[in-house]
């Protein structure tokens, strides 16, 4: 049923948008060097591996150097791409993501390798779902990079403060999923970005 919804969901939102995503790729695209789609190793259920898409919001070779944001002081970050991370515009191609399984449209949020090693084995159990485009985790934190960009130490507040949250978070949904919960975080989702 999840998977029918998924599918359903996304095909829809891809016909739905295509204008618009298109206009946002050849605003990407002509703002900056480097194209107007990037590519990321995620993790996803069962700890499987797979490249996530988003439009590129960071100028080229950004993520060689360190791979968290931190909100509006982080010099990597484009023109358009400080809207489109606050719109969340630039997660649209996970859409593409959703249609070929490797995400849902609500799961926990899919992290990189690099911060998975960290997770303990109870935390873990978050791989055991599909990764979604939104969750309650991505709802509490919507405004996760602004908090990074007050830290003074980005990653170790991600790491030992945001991370262990989220996950808590993301455990929560693990336990009481369900295609109401679903509903409720498309809904406040929605909500917060544009209510």
């Amino acid at each position: 049923m999840k998977r029918l919804f998924d599918v359903l969901s996304s095909m829809f939102a891809l016909v739905l948008l295509a204008p618009a995503m298109m206009v946002v790729a050849l605003a990407v695209a002509g703002g900056s060097e480097g194209g107007a789609f990037f590519k990321q190793v995620r993790v996803g259920k069962q700890g499987k591996p797979f490249q996530l898409l988003k439009f590129r919001t960071m100028r080229l070779g950004s993520e060689a150097r360190g791979q968290l944001t931190v909100g509006g002081r982080d010099p990597r970050i484009t023109r358009i791409g400080h809207f489109l991370r606050r719109t969340k515009l630039d997660e649209l191609p996970q859409l593409l993501n959703v249609l070929r399984g490797e995400m849902s449209i609500v799961g926990p949020r899919p992290e990189v390798p690099k911060y998975v090693a960290l997770y303990t084995p109870e935390q873990r159990v978050v791989l055991q779902v599909r990764p979604g485009l939104s969750s309650l985790a991505s709802m509490e934190y919507i405004n996760e990079n602004e908090v990074l960009g007050r830290s003074n130490d980005p990653e170790g507040t991600y790491v030992h403060e945001v991370m262990p949250a989220k996950l808590h978070l993301d455990l929560k949904y693990v336990r009481e999923q369900s295609l109401a919960l679903d509903l409720r975080i498309i809904f406040g989702t929605l909500t917060k970005l544009f209510g």
